[in-house]
């Protein structure tokens, strides 16, 4: 069940097409801020619930960095195909939706869905702006896609986590850092933090871990990867298991790949001292308490990997790719040490701060207009 409270969600949909197959969902959370704006995830498993959990969540992360956005999320139930397959259940959900795109949502990338899914998206519905992350050679009017394949998300994550590390008055360069998932997010959490001299001691994909405590050599993570096909053979490195990075005595731990991988059953061993929150809900709330308990720093979700949404907003009004990484980062760097202060001030976790930050603006949007429809 989708419990409803007072910021949403505004709509619970679902679609199908029986040509094609496609069964999908979106969530509207809420709209106070401007149109809802969320990715679309692309899994066999997909519900409504877990579509909304991720709306929520954009809602907060729209809000808290100040974008006018609304918060929103889609799902379509994937379970692998060809090409062909995938663009007709894609172009499907696209028209099932178009009433609603670019006025109340704005659909973006996701588990499963790139740049080149956008672009079905928006020539789907007739409208460039259906869409972000799509194709950068993908163009109207001299405006350009600016997909996240370029390293968005990731860059922001890098960035929340230099700026904790300042807070904290450490040095990057003498902490250990283990980075779960090796996709769109941490690769470039990877590429970024390398070139800052930070050393990565571990790196996951969902076949294995590269493990080395004197740090892994990126170039040797990709050879392993691209010759391969896991992380895990990465030379010179000890191979473990996917789940064991999670459980390694570092100083940082990035999540970069799917939701609740961190949970009651292996919360407990969990040893990092600080985790940053690269991916959407890698742990429950409750999961995040204890963690904190224990005194472990958690940058929240939608504080850290808000680069993905910045970088949709600066497609969105037209800017080049070096202006929305500088965007990204000023944005990223800005909200972060104001959640640390806050949070320092008012002896609350991160969360608790950012939630009452996010909350605070999406109320106040909410007193200002006069209906949602």
């Amino acid at each position: 069940m989708i419990a409803k409270d007072s910021y949403g969600p505004e709509y619970v949909i679902e679609v199908s097409d029986a040509q094609t197959g496609m069964v999908g969902f979106v969530v509207i959370d809420n709209t106070a801020m401007g149109p809802g704006k969320g990715g679309i995830r692309m899994t066999p498993t997909v519900t409504p619930e877990e579509v909304f959990r991720l709306a929520r969540t954009m809602t907060w992360k729209n809000a808290l960095v100040d974008l006018p956005f609304g918060g929103a999320k889609g799902g379509i139930v994937w379970s692998g195909g060809d090409e062909e397959t995938k663009k007709a259940m894609v172009q499907a959900y696209a028209r099932a939706l178009k009433p609603l795109l670019v006025e109340r949502y704005i659909a973006g990338p996701d588990v499963s869905s790139g740049e080149k899914e956008m672009q079905w998206i928006a020539e789907a519905a007739g409208n460039f702006q259906a869409a972000t992350g799509k194709p950068k050679d993908y163009c109207t009017d001299g405006h350009c896609g600016l997909p996240h394949e370029l390293g968005s998300t990731g860059f922001g994550v890098v960035h929340a986590t230099v700026e904790t590390v300042k807070y904290l008055k450490k040095d990057l360069k003498s902490l250990s850092i283990a980075i779960e998932g090796f996709g769109n997010v941490g690769t470039f959490a990877m590429k970024y933090l390398t070139e800052m001299g930070a050393t990565i001691v571990a790196v996951s994909d969902s076949k294995g871990t590269a493990y080395d405590a004197n740090g892994l050599d990126e170039q040797k993570v990709w050879a392993a990867k691209k010759g391969h096909g896991s992380v895990r053979f990465t030379e010179g490195a000890k191979e473990m298991e996917t789940s064991e990075l999670l459980t390694l005595d570092v100083d940082i731990l990035i999540t970069a790949a799917v939701t609740d991988v961190i949970h009651a059953g292996n919360q407990d061993e969990v040893k990092a001292k600080i985790i940053v929150e690269g991916s959407n809900i890698p742990m429950t709330e409750e999961v995040e308490r204890q963690l904190i308990n224990r005194g472990i720093l958690v940058v929240p979700d939608f504080v850290a990997n808000a680069g993905g949404v910045i970088s949709s907003w600066c497609e969105h009004v037209g800017k080049s790719p070096e202006e929305m990484f500088s965007v990204v980062e000023e944005k990223i760097t800005r909200t972060t040490r104001a959640v640390l202060e806050r949070a320092d001030t008012e002896k609350k976790s991160l969360r608790e701060v950012a939630l009452m930050i996010a909350r605070e603006k999406v109320e106040a949007a909410q007193a200002e207009r006069q209906s949602a429809f």
